[in-house]
């Protein structure tokens, strides 16, 4: 995992576990961390995390066509 250190004004009003999941939630919304990868920065569960999204205005489905099939198809070899 890597660390960074970020200095905010002090007239920012933010806790840290609300700026881990702005971090989180716009990598994942970006496709840079995978959900697993989000929650694990924000410092909590996955499905926690999911949960989350909404609040910080990202969706939990992906934009693209082709990841949205795959989810489809992946969803459907469960049952199989």
């Amino acid at each position: 995992m890597k660390n960074v250190t970020v200095t905010l004004p002090e007239s920012v009003e933010a806790e840290e576990w609300e700026l881990k999941m702005m971090l989180a939630a716009m990598l994942y919304q970006q496709g840079k961390a995978t959900g697993g990868e989000a929650a694990e920065i924000a410092g909590m569960s996955k499905r926690t995390f999911l949960k989350m999204l909404g609040k910080f205005g990202v969706s939990v489905f992906s934009d693209s066509v082709d990841d949205l099939l795959t989810d489809v198809q992946n969803a459907g070899g469960r049952n199989s």
